[in-house]
């Protein structure tokens, strides 16, 4: 229970970094995006709490933290979104369905590939690549799914670029404006993380609520009616450069 509040904790990951906390962060952002196994970092949560502790009134509250680079992040930080979303689309446009292949585990579970691919199908490819910056989970996943779904790599790196962008400056932007706003900001970080990311969980929960009103037709069973080897026709035309 300790490293589950931890890992939700960007006070903790910050304090963690110390005086690497800016590169930290940088690392951190590219994992969660460019490698499967990194969709249980912090994205959403870590991103605003990087620009609250941007400020030197708020970087006082963790000990051995200087106040991280705000210019630094807002130029490289989409940088490593864009970097990470991209070698997500590389490796699913390589290895395909095996990327996926693998038995559930505590750290793989199908349905998340599940709700990538549905994601992907119900809004089309570019608006997709972009939307899913703000999902949790469907962000890290969407990406290879993308390549294996034979998305162009040209258009893929367009909409990447635009949601990696969007992403990274608007909650790096709302953490510098609160940590300058807000006294004692450091106080509300943990609290402050776990509702954006019941806030970023809406639209999962909104997909599965219209899914059991219209009989089944939502989000995606992860029994496997809508399995990777089988994307819909649409679906398939939709990707076509």
């Amino acid at each position: 229970m300790d490293l589950l509040h931890n890992l939700l904790d960007p006070k903790w990951w910050l304090g963690l970094l110390g005086p690497f906390a800016t590169i930290g962060v940088l690392g951190i952002i590219f994992a969660e995006t460019g490698l499967l196994l990194g969709f249980f970092l912090p994205g959403d949560s870590l991103l605003v709490a990087a620009g609250v502790f941007s400020t030197v009134e708020a970087a006082a509250a963790i000990p051995g933290l200087t106040p991280l680079s705000f210019p630094v992040l807002l130029v490289l930080a989409p940088l490593c979104a864009i970097a990470g979303a991209q070698l997500g689309h590389h490796l699913g446009a390589t290895f395909g369905r095996r990327l996926f292949d693998k038995p559930n585990s505590k750290l793989f579970k199908q349905e998340h590939v599940d709700k990538a691919e549905y994601y992907f199908q119900k809004f089309g490819p570019a608006k997709a690549v972009v939307l899913a910056r703000f999902i949790p989970i469907v962000r890290t996943f969407l990406n290879p799914v993308a390549g294996m779904l034979g998305m162009d790599r040209k258009r893929f790196f367009l909409w990447n670029c635009v949601g990696g962008i969007l992403w990274t400056d608007s909650m790096l932007i709302f953490g510098r404006v609160v940590g300058s706003a807000v006294p004692d900001i450091d106080k509300y970080i943990l609290p402050g993380a776990l509702v954006i990311i019941v806030l970023s969980l809406i639209p999962i929960v909104m997909e599965f609520v219209k899914g059991r009103k219209g009989g089944g037709s939502g989000a995606p069973e992860s029994g496997g009616k809508h399995r990777l080897g089988a994307p819909t026709t649409p679906a398939r035309r939709d990707i076509q450069p």
